[in-house]
């Protein structure tokens, strides 16, 4: 696996991007988010497999949401190492070994996934599929290593949304399985995933590559750790992306508990939000791209506690079509969100730079150096988000029955997004927090133009 290795890289330089920069760098994306596609529908196995968990499995809701919690915590925990692990070991080398540590997690559900087996090996392997949440946080640093600055909004957008796809995909493959065979054959879901995990291995081994500019560069992590941004939009990314793994997770689950839905009743509705929000992402990180993340995130927060608002109505008027309404909105908007704050990231890092009287490509460098240390952070933090909306789910309906409070806490949780964006990125003092441009370099980025 030493091999493909790339020596020189500047995708800043506008005729080597045209010349060969560009074409290495989407054939690099293409494959990764294939490897991506099929991590997140791993990490998000169980939230298809505990429909199948009829009475027979001796599993009650509540169970089932710890099931699932477990697997989110899992996911956004190991996201941390999978982000160095492209500065130790290479992008396109770990992408192969990441994609091959799915036949972990997959394996195992296929042996125990039988109505005897004790609630505690069931926790066991919903702990195992987190390595497929692990796979987002070193595919979006390794991507955002290969793109220049104006592409990055678009190119980690695509690469997020079509890993995000993998959540409703294995949700079809669930309904497609219920729908046919019946709900007591869950290893037919897992006998599709096992040759697709091969395939994405050798596919990434044979047409992906290593930038060694990022292997020599492996300090930029401790920096990011110190640097407060990477905290505060580890904080924002909770509340976009948390939000769409945790209602992923959950969606399918609160359809039965509260609404009384079958599993093939339930399957049938629980693709559908993660569709849209996955293929949302990517128009997120175009419109970052044109108007500022900061601004799409900001009015994306607001939208999304308006839509909770509307659950939180529909939740204590048990009305199902007005409560899809308002959760399959939340989707849409958490994907848009989604693209905007990853957009923001490498933003803010090149602000700082030049905030710091740094210029060219001293200024662009150490913009990508500290972008692609905190992604993986921001994404392990963002992830627990959905730890969080999964426990506080599991609360309500043991305290109460129905969702209904745990949506009320997510609206004032959007809220307080809401009024960091502004206050940290788009506020007067905000704009001014870059020295103005001289005449010998590039315009000068501000907060609220990330």
């Amino acid at each position: 696996m030493a091999g493909r290795w790339i020596e020189q890289w500047d995708p800043e330089d506008e005729t080597f991007w045209k010349e060969k920069g560009e074409r290495i760098a989407r054939r690099n994306l293409l494959f990764s988010v294939l490897s991506e596609h099929i991590g997140f529908s791993i990490w998000t196995l169980w939230s298809v497999m505990v429909l199948f968990m009829g009475p027979e499995y001796g599993v009650d809701p509540a169970g089932k949401f710890f099931l699932i919690a477990t697997a989110t915590l899992v996911g956004a925990v190991i996201r941390v190492p999978y982000t160095f692990a492209v500065a130790r070991f290479g992008g396109r080398n770990w992408t192969v070994f990441s994609a091959l540590m799915l036949l972990l997690p997959t394996g195992a559900a296929f042996l125990v996934m039988e109505p005897g087996t004790s609630y505690g090996t069931f926790l066991a392997v919903a702990a195992l599929t987190g390595v497929g949440g692990g796979n987002f946080a070193s595919s979006m640093t390794n991507i955002n290593s290969f793109f220049p600055l104006r592409k990055k909004g678009w190119a980690l957008g695509l690469n997020a949304g079509g890993g995000n796809i993998g959540v409703p995909v294995v949700q079809l493959v669930g309904l497609l399985v219920i729908g046919v065979a019946g709900a007591a054959h869950p290893r037919i879901v897992l006998g599709v995933y096992i040759p697709l995990i091969v395939v994405s291995a050798l596919c990434a081994a044979l047409f992906m590559d290593n930038l060694a500019p990022v292997k020599n560069d492996t300090g930029a992590a401790k920096e990011a750790v110190r640097d407060p941004h990477t905290w505060i939009m580890s904080f924002l990314y909770i509340g976009t992306f948390g939000s769409f793994i945790g209602y992923s997770f959950a969606f399918g689950l609160v359809l039965q508990t509260q609404f009384g839905r079958t599993p093939l009743q339930a399957a049938s509705l629980t693709f559908v939000g993660p569709l849209l929000g996955s293929l949302i992402r990517p128009v997120g990180g175009s419109l970052a791209d044109r108007f500022g993340g900061a601004r799409i995130t900001l009015w994306t927060f607001a939208a999304m506690a308006a839509a909770t608002g509307v659950v939180v109505l529909a939740s204590v008027s048990e009305s199902l079509p007005v409560f899809l309404v308002g959760f399959i909105a939340l989707f849409v908007l958490s994907g848009l969100g989604n693209g905007s704050t990853y957009k923001m990231i490498p933003g803010i890092f090149q602000a700082k730079a030049l905030a710091k009287g740094m210029t060219g490509e001293a200024a662009e460098a150490y913009g990508r150096r500290l972008s692609g240390a905190s992604m993986g952070l921001i994404g392990a933090v963002g992830a627990l988000g959905g730890l969080a909306i999964n426990l506080a789910f599991r609360q309500s309906f043991l305290a109460a029955g129905t969702g209904t409070g745990a949506f009320v806490a997510f609206l004032a949780c959007y809220a307080v997004c809401f009024t960091v964006t502004w206050a940290v990125y788009l506020r007067r003092a905000a704009r001014t927090a870059a020295p103005a441009a001289t005449t010998e370099t590039k315009p000068q980025l501000s907060y609220a133009e990330v």
